[in-house]
């Protein structure tokens, strides 16, 4: 348990406003916060490295994290920024030379269980919050499909635009001229995950400021997501 001012919040309410978790009664959603094992991590620590994100459920229960591997030089990158949830499953250090980890990108607090135990409570009470729970892999592994012009030929600006929806999905608000980013995110950030330079990606917001489809506050931005994804189509 812990609290934001006088507000306590259990790790049973952050389960109960999962989508993943959403079919389970609260009887079964209480046996499923017993039986994590909790841990808490700090800015930069390392959450999970490649073994423990092939071998457990694994459920950010607090905070923001984010995936990294390997890049052709051998520099640490990112590939995902995570909002609490299930983290996908990433392939077994038998097969990958990526070497995939999780971070902690500000403080966050994990649940972790073994499968056996995950599918033994949750396949004795919905198939669906099992199948809701590995189709964040799929959601997972789709974007980063999207952000990789390798495969659908999408231009830096298209690929950096579509990083910015994502985001808005995982991370906004809603706000009178758009979706606000609650979480401040660099333009190093947000190169890394389109593969790119960072000064090429400042290039890009500013042109997307330009044609009035991001509007700077402070260190914060809002996404005028609605015009986006109709820039996108064009």
């Amino acid at each position: 348990m812990y609290g934001t001012g006088n507000v306590q919040i259990t790790d049973l309410d952050r389960l109960s406003r999962f989508e993943a978790f959403a079919w389970l009664p609260p009887s079964e959603l209480r046996i499923l916060a017993g039986a994590l094992a909790l841990s808490e991590f700090r800015r930069y620590e390392v959450i999970l490295n490649e073994a423990g994100l092939a071998s457990n459920a694994n459920i950010l229960l607090r905070g923001v994290a984010r995936i990294t591997c390997l890049g052709a030089h051998g520099a640490r990158m990112t590939v995902a920024l995570l909002a609490p949830g299930p983290i996908p499953e990433f392939p077994s250090p038998l097969i990958s030379r990526s070497n995939f980890q999780c971070e902690a990108y500000n403080d966050c607090r994990l649940g972790s269980l073994n499968w056996k135990d995950f599918n033994r409570i949750l396949l004795q009470t919905s198939e669906t919050a099992l199948k809701n729970f590995h189709q964040n892999d799929l959601k997972q592994w789709y974007r980063m499909l999207l952000r990789s012009s390798g495969y659908l030929n999408l231009g830096l600006h298209e690929r950096i635009g579509v990083t910015l929806l994502e985001l808005c999905s995982e991370f906004g608000i809603e706000d009178a001229r758009g979706t606000l980013l609650r979480v401040t995110f660099s333009h190093k950030d947000i190169a890394n995950l389109v593969g790119a330079s960072r000064p090429r990606v400042t290039e890009h917001l500013a042109q997307f400021e330009r044609e009035h489809l991001l509007i700077r506050q402070g260190r914060q931005i809002v996404v005028c997501v609605d015009k986006l994804g109709e820039s996108l189509l064009r």
